[in-house]
């Protein structure tokens, strides 16, 4: 596990927490204590310019690119005003570099072993083991289940 990671989780620890979620500020890190990480997480190069919304829950050994945003699609409402509840990253999947998952209304889903590529606007729920890519982006294959 990288420096990367041990201060991805060390944001939960009472003693060190602060001080680990301020390293990764410094870092271009932005992944607020309240989202929830499952082990093996990969913060990929550093994870320079990566932003987690604070509603959002990551599996197992989900992978995270630099330059990754998982956040709301309508920024130009109030936050009482939008209809955004959160986004769930499942178990297996790698976001590649840029690629930004966005959700304007209830819970976005991006399922068990997804591949989202590089600079792709993802801002649909995706099914299992699927690739997408593109803006916005669109399944265009699967991935083998291994």
């Amino acid at each position: 596990m990288s420096i990367y990671e041990r201060l991805v989780y060390a944001r939960k620890s009472r003693l060190l927490g602060k001080l680990a979620y301020f390293l990764l500020k410094l870092m271009g890190v932005e992944i607020p204590v309240s989202v929830d990480i499952g082990p093996g997480f990969l913060l990929h190069h550093g994870g320079a310019g990566v932003v987690i919304h604070p509603k959002a829950v990551l599996g197992a050994r989900v992978g995270i690119y630099p330059g990754v945003t998982l956040g709301r699609a309508d920024v130009y409402r109030a936050a009482y005003e939008s209809a955004f509840e959160g986004l769930v990253v499942e178990d297996d999947v790698i976001l590649g570099a840029g690629a930004k998952i966005l959700c304007d209304e209830g819970i976005l889903r991006v399922r068990r072993g997804t591949v989202v590529g590089a600079n792709a606007v993802l801002t649909e729920s995706t099914g299992e083991y699927e690739i997408w890519a593109g803006i916005p982006a669109r399944k265009v294959g699967e991935r083998d289940r291994r």
